[in-house]
């Protein structure tokens, strides 16, 4: 059995979900821990060379990260393992022109990001975390606490509401703020809690201010907002602090915008990732070519959550292939090309979960009901790299407030270990 470090629990992943509204905010969040753990951040407008890449090391953009630890052999450019998962999750985000004033009622406007579901977001605290960014240029990151609300209408006004509940984004579910026409406006709050002169422009997400919490009889459920893909990027950054370099060049890689298609400079359709393994290669004394020859030799591992067995509504399952909470990441496959998987890259990961004494499961969706996809398909096309769709099971998917086990993320972590070893 892979040995556990001392952070790999599942308070540690609480923790950084509570610290995370916003990517901007998990990307803060894990540059610290990578900074405790000895990492040293560079800056992609620097010059590299074998000194500054060599070692454990990162670079931040916006709500993306990579980091990576270089191999103990001094090759230009050795085979690689690269774990991927993704900092969004699906919410609302704040407009450029926020402030709505009708009816007597202060409201936020705000635009749906990713596939949201709707009805999670009603009766809940919701806060505001983000970016801002003054008249000059200078950022600043912001959360507040519980500041607005979408209230539900009431029953006596809905008497069919329980037979079928239809919301239309856009004019039911706009969050109030406060009564009447406020002293201050959206941005001019924003401003004074940012601590900058000013306040043009904002990436602001709204988000559940409840804390991740623990459930269960025995405390063997996970609850909280933003599971998929917190905790795949908790587990990649875990592993990778707690890993010891080997012959592979070791890499994580946390997009931001797959749930709206990862195309964006720090998605994974993006650039980014295929930059900085391209620099480290070069600064290493290696070329172009020295690169593809590596990547066709290396693998990427997929983390995004799958569905787990509803109890509710076990017919939307193929009951083959229903991963269950607590007995493992499932690893995905779809022969349509929404994962990534292969029989190759599955044989791969599931041998050395097995060697290293950890559970896995399958999933695949019934014939009738798509699935999802996620930066797997995408990394691949990109790089020409074997590629492996894994994730935590859990329920509520897309909701304001998933759930998972609490030993599902923890095993996936030491899944990842145990493919660097």
């Amino acid at each position: 059995m892979t040995s556990t470090p001392h952070n790999f629990t599942i308070e540690s992943c609480i923790d950084l979900l509570d610290a995370s509204p916003s990517p901007f905010h998990a990307v803060a969040e894990f540059g610290q821990r990578l900074l405790d753990a000895g990492a040293t951040e560079l800056s992609l407008g620097d010059e590299w060379n074998s000194t500054s890449v060599d070692g454990f090391r990162f670079i931040r953009r916006d709500g993306a990260l990579i980091a990576w630890k270089t191999p103990s052999t001094s090759q230009a450019a050795p085979d690689m393992l690269l774990v991927g998962a993704h900092t969004d999750s699906p919410c609302f985000k704040l407009k450029p022109s926020p402030d709505i004033y009708q009816h007597g009622w202060n409201q936020l406007s705000v635009e749906v990001y990713g596939g949201i579901l709707n009805n999670s977001w009603l009766d809940r605290d919701l806060g505001l975390a983000g970016r801002v960014v003054s008249a000059s240029g200078e950022t600043a990151l912001i959360r507040t606490d519980a500041i607005a609300r979408i209230p539900q209408l009431a029953i006596h006004l809905d008497r069919g509401v329980n037979d079928g509940l239809r919301l239309d984004p856009q004019t039911h579910l706009t969050p109030i703020w406060g009564l009447n026409e406020p002293s201050r406006s959206v941005v001019e709050h924003l401003q004074d809690i940012s601590g900058l002169d000013s306040v043009a422009w904002w990436d602001i997400s709204l988000f559940d201010t409840q804390p991740a919490a623990r459930l269960g009889a025995n405390r063997e459920l996970l609850a909280s907002g933003r599971l998929d893909n917190l905790v795949s990027c908790w587990a990649a950054v875990t592993a990778l602090c707690a890993t010891s370099p080997s012959e592979q060049l070791q890499v994580i890689v946390l997009n931001d915008h797959e749930e709206v298609g990862s195309a964006s400079a720090t998605g994974a359709g993006g650039p980014t990732l295929e930059q900085v393994l391209t620099r480290i290669v070069a600064a290493r004394g290696g070329t172009n070519a020295d690169l593809a020859r590596a990547l066709s030799q290396s693998m990427c591992i997929s983390a995004d959550n799958a569905h787990a067995l509803h109890p509710n509504y076990p017919d939307r399952h193929d009951h083959s292939h229903a991963p269950v909470v607590n007995k493992g990441p499932a690893i995905k496959v779809n022969v349509n090309q929404r994962y990534a998987t292969s029989s190759i890259s599955a044989q791969r990961y599931a041998a050395l979960c097995e060697a290293a004494g950890l559970q896995t499961q399958v999933f695949s969706s019934r014939n009738n009901i798509p699935c999802g996809s996620t930066i797997g398909p995408i990394t691949a096309t990109r790089l020409g790299i074997d590629t492996i769709d894994v994730g935590v099971p859990q329920l509520s998917m897309h909701s304001a407030r998933e759930l998972c086990g609490v030993d599902d993320p923890i095993t996936l972590a030491q899944s990842f270990i145990a493919c660097w070893s």
